[in-house]
């Protein structure tokens, strides 16, 4: 009996380990590989890590969207052409294993097409009918920087304010 639960633990923890070298394996390689089909100009093919289910979420500063099929509509219509998609890259991915059937991905993103944006994104992925899903995405864009404020002194040297004097009376 012993040798059974020993022979079953041992089971247990090479199933885990091995889910967990396959996150972290894996995950980059389909990442990298919706980059080359966004690329392409294919956003279907983008798409197809995303969990094709109404419960998939995805985060920006537009919102909550919640639906594969939202989701992919709402990226064909801020890209409509293959110019406004632009190149896009992926870097400085971490993977993170939350258990042997989920990981959490850290990293950032750039596209360039003329300016180019970047900025950064975590995605939740679980292990959904033997494939890697992401199932939440939060995608942020960085912020650019801010203009520069104005120098009131100038403004107040060239616009002064009108003082009783000049304002007309009753």
């Amino acid at each position: 009996m012993k040798r059974l639960w020993v022979t079953l633990a041992a089971a247990v923890a090479c199933t885990v380990a091995t889910s967990c070298t396959t996150a972290r394996q894996q995950i980059p390689k389909i990442i990298h590989e919706q980059a080359d089909a966004w690329n392409r100009g294919d956003i279907d093919a983008f798409m197809q890590p995303y969990w094709k289910s109404p419960e998939l979420t995805f985060s920006s500063t537009r919102g909550v969207t919640k639906g594969w099929q939202t989701v992919c509509d709402g990226y064909k219509r801020r890209y409509p052409t293959r110019a406004d998609m632009g190149t896009l890259t992926f870097s400085d991915l971490t993977v993170r294993e939350l258990g042997p059937r989920a990981a959490l991905v850290l990293g950032r993103w750039k596209i360039d097409r003329g300016a180019p944006i970047g900025g950064v994104f975590s995605l939740v992925w679980r292990m959904i009918d033997g494939r890697w899903v992401i199932v939440h995405d939060h995608t942020s864009a960085d912020n650019p920087a801010p203009p520069p404020r104005p120098n009131n002194r100038l403004i107040a040297c060239l616009y002064p304010a009108p003082s009783t004097r000049d304002l007309p009376s009753d």
